[in-house]
């Protein structure tokens, strides 16, 4: 099946790739085993950055070796990164069947600031990357407040606010009907 356009296909981690996350798992258990706990945190950092087809295979990585607070901990470090890699993370996690870490990790990344969820919705809407655009949306409404959202559509209500009426559908009627009232008392609904 194509791809929409804008969406280019995920690409699919190779033998190389899972022996990078075999080896870095390696590491970190040797690490841990050592009580060397502030250099697992800065592999688990530097683990974060790595390419988001990869984190399906340090997941499964990390489990077998019974490191699962390490993959708890490598997923809310992922949910720091810039929004575009939070998402791309997020996508590469349900491709691989790992739906539920996906969702995690985007409730974890919109933690962030209205400005910024505003940016990164600009940023995924204007790259046609819409269906990560309404799962970053989704993500936020099922966790932030409508006034929240509020203050994500002021920046541009032209674009955001059909964008997060639609992705308050999918969350809830009563979510959706909330957003609704939260637009209006901000002035950015007539």
């Amino acid at each position: 099946m194509a791809e929409p356009a804008g969406e280019p296909a995920p690409s699919r981690p190779g033998p190389e790739e899972a022996r990078a996350a075999g080896g870095a798992v390696a590491r970190l258990h040797a690490l841990r085993a050592q009580g060397r706990g502030g250099e697992a945190h800065v592999l688990l950092a530097e683990l974060a950055g790595w390419p988001a087809p990869r984190l399906p295979l340090l997941a499964a990585e990390l489990h077998r070796a019974g490191l699962e607070a390490d993959w708890a901990t490598l997923l809310w470090e992922v949910a720091t990164l810039p929004p575009a890699g939070l998402v791309a993370a997020a996508d590469a996690l349900a491709a691989a069947g790992r739906g539920a870490d996906a969702r995690q990790l985007l409730r974890q990344g919109v933690a962030r600031p209205a400005p910024e969820i505003a940016d990164a919705l600009h940023l995924l809407t204007g790259d046609g990357r819409d269906r990560q655009a309404r799962a970053l949306a989704g993500a936020y409404l099922a966790v932030r407040s409508p006034e929240d959202a509020a203050g994500v559509a002021r920046s541009d209500p032209d674009r955001l606010v059909p964008l997060l009426l639609d992705a308050a559908r999918g969350v809830s009627e009563e979510r959706h009907w909330d957003l609704v009232h939260a637009f209006r008392v901000a002035g950015v609904l007539a």
